[in-house]
């Protein structure tokens, strides 16, 4: 049953099409000989992508860390935005996995600019590591879902084109900042040198991403993905998932970006909490906690009790991140709940 599971837009479950699509699928084996569902959705992702090919891989996190592998080798270093999934959510997986180390520039918000960019590129010096990949995220998860401006996300892909340094892309949930935008998802990702999607977030299905990018990029990103299991067998019982998400549930993104701003008019009005709608961009919808007497993880555990769930982001910060499987009555329930909690 939809409910107000606000944690994130990870919790969607496949609707009753969706699983049907998925036993219908057809299905090889993707290894030995290809499994055609997963390359028609390779392909339909390269060209929502603009991107000449694309491969599918399990998570995001993989997608991110295919890309990484594919483009650096050990003892390189990565320019990244502050507080990017890359550095911030993926355990530490750069420098574990690859030998990389990482420059994180900018403020909360992802706004990484050029001069701060061309300032951390390396000189080539036996003494410095290479720079070798410069990683952006579209849209900002820890920023509250920011899309990051079309003139800044250019002038960095434009300055990292100038320094011969490639660009790899975040894009798990592109597909929100392509509505949110106006600008189509194929216009962000051929900008960059390769770039991620993901459609087990605000797309719905249950599982699966891609990587995508040009063949050079993709014969090194196979082999690093075998490296790290992520080549699947008869796996187009998911893509087809991944498919119907693709072609049916990007439009509707819009829905969710519109129930964000309500919920945060709805508790930016509560005395305690301060949140602003024109700040929110997209999905996600970053919430102040104000009052000396509490903090986010009390608050967040004093909505559970009220059958209302959310993540709370750090000592003052709650995130709500809205989604397909929210009950059409979730704000509502939201709001009710938090007055109860905070008194009001």
């Amino acid at each position: 049953m939809p409910g107000a599971d606000f944690r994130s837009d990870t919790v969607t479950r496949p609707s009753p099409r969706m699983r049907e699509a998925m036993a219908r699928a057809e299905v090889g084996d993707d290894v030995l000989d290809g499994d055609p569902t997963v390359r028609a959705l390779e392909a339909e992702a390269a060209a929502w992508l603009g991107q000449p090919g694309a491969l599918f891989v399990p998570s995001g996190t993989m997608a991110n860390q295919v890309a990484l592998g594919a483009w650096t080798r050990p003892g390189d270093e990565l320019v990244v935005q502050r507080y990017a999934h890359i550095t911030t959510y993926e355990a530490g997986s750069a420098g574990y996995l690859h030998g990389l180390q990482s420059i994180t520039l900018g403020g909360p918000a992802g706004d990484l600019t050029v001069e701060d960019f061309r300032a951390a590129i390396r000189p080539a010096y036996i003494h410095c590591p290479r720079t070798a990949l410069l990683c952006l995220e579209q849209t900002h998860n820890v920023a509250g879902g920011k899309v990051v401006p079309r003139e800044e996300f250019l002038a960095l892909t434009a300055a990292a084109r100038e320094a011969g340094v490639p660009v790899h892309l975040d894009g798990a949930r592109l597909a929100n900042a392509a509505v949110a935008s106006g600008i189509p998802g194929a216009d962000w990702g051929r900008e960059v040198d390769s770039v991620s999607l993901c459609f087990s977030k605000g797309l719905g299905a249950p599982v699966g991403s891609v990587i995508a990018g040009g063949e050079e990029f993709l014969e090194r990103a196979r082999l690093v993905r075998k490296r790290l299991g992520g080549w699947m067998r008869q796996c187009g019982v998911i893509a087809a998932a991944a498919r119907m998400a693709l072609a049916e549930n990007v439009e509707r993104l819009a829905e969710d970006h519109a129930v964000a701003r309500d919920v945060a008019a709805r508790l930016g009005s509560l005395p305690g909490l301060s949140a602003d709608p024109a700040q929110v961009h997209t999905n996600i919808v970053n919430v102040a906690v104000m009052r000396p007497d509490l903090d986010a993880p009390a608050v967040a555990t004093a909505l559970a009790a009220h059958d209302v769930q959310v993540f709370a982001m750090g000592p003052r910060t709650l995130r709500f991140v809205v989604h397909l499987d929210l009950a059409p009555d979730a704000a509502e329930r939201l709001e009710r709940a938090a007055r109860s909690v905070l008194g009001a």
